[in-house]
């Protein structure tokens, strides 16, 4: 089997993420990550803070803190509520480790040896009010595009167009708001993106049918528009250091690598950070993930699509200018926007649910299922209070949760701590298996495919089989005329139970490991479950103690929802 690479875009370190952060990036990832395990791949799932750039240092001068001090908190803080999401990856590192700042000076000095970076003097925002020049980040003012009065000078976050600050209108200084700016030349290190154009066309070309076509759109668009040489230094205080062996006057002047060079290095960085964190006694060959890895290794990344531009052109561009066999990514799965009620989730502007907040309110399970049964694949999808409490009440409380507790509350009741044995089974328990095999193999296929809305509807589909059976054969009826069948139909309603937790683990983690608890079965090691072992239903025996677990889903409410539009917005949002 192939070992799998799986990366989700790196989280900026300004402030916790939004519920659409997640969907876009790391909770598919996860999801993906999970599955794989589970089915016997070797996966390495790398994240990482993207921690360098101007918005760093402008939430580090607003908290009154030193920029690094700054980071290693956000970092910390981030990675808490990725542990209450159960974001399982193998490492969680930073970009401003020794190992990316390593990595990404080793790349620019194979581009400029390649010819592929040059010096050139340009014109730059410079504030007089401030003393300093402005990079991108640091001016705002309105998009050329789209109008979008509050653009920063490196992408409006309106239009998702590529910016530079020259190209603002009306632009004003980030950190004190000044209008009094002018133009100054400076010298910095330009990319030479433009003589990649047709080595990147080459490649995307060769990959792009294995991608979505939102990920192959992007693409293309970016190269049919064609590739510009872009600078990719700034005049930063913190950052990835020019190497002065290199570049000495520009390293003597304090230049750093811009956050957009370094931060896709940063998944390299982050497994050499993870190879470096290895416990005693423990060897992790991080270099065999990226360097001659590509009949070894496939790459799966996972973004939003105004990430996508990154991944798939200007990423695989610095690759291919270093001239060495780093692994370039086979997949690129890119998400549309989800959005509340309507309109853009923001960081910067505070608006829509915040991972903090959404844990805060209801656990994990609740929020990864949405999200994923609700992924914005082929368009834009809307997060609104009333389709959370419905989807949850309807597919979580109802189809799964009322089922478990059903089942094995009765059973306790009828026939006592034990599953009961009962008899044969029949044509019923054949036909429910051949369902199961069948819908478990629909979702199966479309993991595959990354597939994450039409997956969440194959599992659920799987857990209303559940109840289409237990209708069926109705074993509180059963019970007064055929006690053996009535066992017999909960012995294998307790079956079901145990393929949904084997199953379901890649979405509801938690939930899935209450389900399986519920049985004392031992030697209970399986990770997945075969088309036969659907079929047959016999993984857990009579005989086996079972508990009942609390419930798995409380409902929402009409008054819970009153109290979750008052905090956080509704239809007017």
């Amino acid at each position: 089997m192939a070992r799998h690479l799986v990366t989700s875009a790196l989280p900026y370190i300004n402030g916790i993420k939004h519920l659409g952060n997640m969907v876009g990036s790391m909770l598919p990832a996860d999801v993906y990550s999970r599955y794989l395990r589970r089915r016997g791949h070797d996966v390495l799932y790398i994240c990482a803070t993207d921690e360098h750039g101007t918005p760093a240092e402008l939430a580090a001068k607003a908290a009154g803190l030193p920029v690094a001090e700054f980071c290693a908190q956000a970092h910390a803080a981030q990675k808490v509520v990725y542990d209450g999401f159960q974001l399982a990856f193998d490492y969680f590192g930073r970009s401003s480790s020794w190992q990316n700042a390593e990595i990404t000076q080793h790349f620019a000095r194979q581009l400029h040896k390649n010819g592929f970076i040059e010096e050139r003097a340009i014109r730059q925002v410079y504030s007089p009010v401030d003393g300093r020049f402005l990079p991108d980040r640091y001016v705002e003012g309105t998009c050329p595009h789209c109008g979008y009065d509050k653009a920063r000078g490196d992408q409006c976050e309106n239009c998702t167009r590529v910016l530079d600050p020259t190209d603002l209108l009306n632009p004003r200084s980030a950190i004190s708001g000044s209008t009094e700016l002018e133009a100054r030349e400076t010298t910095h290190l330009f990319l030479l993106q433009s003589r990649l154009q047709h080595e990147v066309e080459a490649w995307v070309a060769r990959h792009e049918d294995r991608w979505p076509q939102l990920s192959s759109s992007i693409a293309r668009k970016w190269l049919t528009e064609g590739l510009h040489d872009r600078a990719i230094t700034r005049d930063l205080d913190w950052g990835v250091p020019v190497p002065a062996d290199t570049w000495p006057e520009l390293a003597a002047e304090g230049k750093v690598f811009y956050v957009w060079f370094d931060a896709p290095i940063e998944y390299i960085g982050a497994t050499k950070e993870w190879s470096d964190a290895a416990p005693d006694g423990e060897r992790r060959d991080w270099k065999s993930w990226w360097y001659e890895a590509d009949d070894t290794v496939r790459y799966t990344q996972f973004m939003a699509k105004d990430n996508v531009p990154f991944h798939t052109v200007m990423f695989p561009a610095t690759e291919l200018g270093v001239r060495e066999p780093w692994k370039k990514v086979d997949v690129v799965k890119g998400f549309n926007w989800l959005t509340y009620y309507g309109g853009k989730f923001s960081t910067s502007q505070k608006r829509g649910i915040f991972t903090d907040a959404a844990l805060e309110t209801l656990p994990a399970d609740y929020w990864r299922y949405f999200l994923i049964a609700n992924a914005p694949e082929s368009d834009d999808s809307s997060f609104t209070w009333e389709h959370f409490a419905a989807t949850v009440n309807k597919d979580l409380a109802d189809t799964l949760g009322n089922f478990v507790n059903r089942v094995l509350s009765f059973s306790r009741k009828r026939f006592g701590d034990d599953v009961p044995a009962g008899s044969a089974a029949g044509v019923a328990e054949a036909r429910l298996g051949a369902e199961a095999a069948r819908l478990l193999a629909e979702y199966e296929e479309h993991m595959e495919a990354l597939q994450y809305r039409k997956a969440a509807a194959a599992l659920r589909a799987l857990w209303s089989a559940g109840n289409s059976y237990l209708e069926e054969k109705a074993p509180w009826l059963e019970i007064r005329t055929d006690p053996e069948g009535a066992a017999l139909t909960l012995r294998t309603a307790m079956n079901l139970i145990h393929l949904y937790a084997i199953v379901s683990e890649p979405l509801i983690p938690a939930s899935a490991a209450a389900m399986r608890g519920a049985f004392a079965l031992e030697g209970d090691t399986a990770t997945w479950v075969t088309a036969e072992q659907a079929m047959s239903l016999d993984a857990v025996p009579a005989g086996t103690p079972f508990t009942v677990p609390p419930v798995l889903f409380a409902k929402i409410a009409e008054e819970d929802l009153d109290a979750y539009r008052a905090r956080f917005g509704g239809a007017d949002a």
